[in-house]
């Protein structure tokens, strides 16, 4: 009996908290009360938002649409290959199709956009060997800008125009290298543009001892002329001002390369202004990848 006493007694005081019809306060507040807070955090929350707005608007007065306030990449650009395989490694066997197919479609996926059809219709016919400098007119913009044509055809033997297996159906693969893009970079000066050169990547097999198996890579052939980054492509004024930048590529082709065997190659810009990576960034100026050839 004392049991439902004190239920029925608790039960009250639940009821009386949630609404007490002496008092008329809700959750043991009046409406004047629920009201005054009620009208206190709407107008700190809409403080806080607009606090939040004019930090924003403020920043974004700052901004350019075309070109970041700051760079915080490095002096030297990154590189990079391709076709992609997996984790930097480019293993094929030559007599097995499907080893290599997906190198083929990811070459021609890649190029698509350098074929000189588009390339004549977007893009200009630039005089080689100096920056295509666009200057703005004070408060006036130059955008968008204008970019200088790279067609597929510079690429030779990799363009997959005359080969369309790239070489890989024969053994002699064509590896695509391309700088990463850095707003404004004048990668070279005196009328020489950055080249590409690659050969075997040096290992360590003693305390003060390296070496390398060049004799594995054997000879290179290089598209364009010299493996160069021609300064017309120069300087890249970002996505939005420069909508149709086509970036430029050089190709190396392995024309009598090992079989059957790890061939360790490093690839490097060389500049008269870049400066060289260093062994903190593996990328900035190279790359590194290993290529295997199995004839069977």
């Amino acid at each position: 009996m004392s049991g439902s006493k004190e239920e029925r007694k608790g039960s009250g005081e639940w009821h009386e908290f949630f609404w007490n019809p002496r008092t008329r306060e809700l959750f043991g507040r009046t409406a004047t009360s629920w009201g005054l807070i009620t009208l206190f955090y709407l107008i700190f929350y809409l403080f806080l938002a607009g606090m939040f707005a004019l930090t924003m608007y403020i920043m974004l007065l700052t901004l350019d649409d075309y070109k970041p306030t700051w760079q915080d990449r490095l002096a030297t650009p990154g590189m990079m290959i391709r076709p992609k395989g997996n984790q930097l490694e480019i293993t094929f066997t030559v007599s097995d199709t499907e080893s290599w197919d997906g190198f083929v479609q990811n070459l021609d996926l890649f190029l698509s956009p350098y074929n000189d059809s588009f390339q004549v219709q977007t893009n200009d016919d630039c005089p080689p060997d100096q920056y295509f400098i666009q200057e703005d007119s004070g408060e006036v913009r130059n955008n968008p800008k204008r970019s200088c044509q790279f067609n597929r055809t510079m690429l030779g033997d990799c363009s997959g125009v005359l080969d369309r297996f790239y070489g890989y159906n024969r053994g002699q693969p064509c590896i695509l290298i391309k700088l990463n893009r850095v707003i404004g970079m004048l990668p070279g000066k005196d009328g020489e543009s950055p080249y590409v050169t690659c050969g075997a990547k040096p290992y360590k097999v003693g305390e003060d001892e390296w070496r390398e198996d060049s004799e594995k890579i054997g000879p290179l052939a290089y598209f364009p002329t010299n493996g160069s980054f021609n300064l017309m492509y120069y300087p890249y004024y970002g996505r939005r001002a420069q909508v149709n930048y086509t970036q430029p590529l050089v190709a190396v082709k392995f024309l009598n390369a090992s079989l059957n065997t790890d061939i360790d190659v490093e690839c490097k810009v060389i500049s008269n202004t870049l400066i060289a990576g260093s062994e903190r960034d593996k990328f900035a100026g190279r790359v590194s990848f290993k290529l295997r050839i199995n004839d069977k």
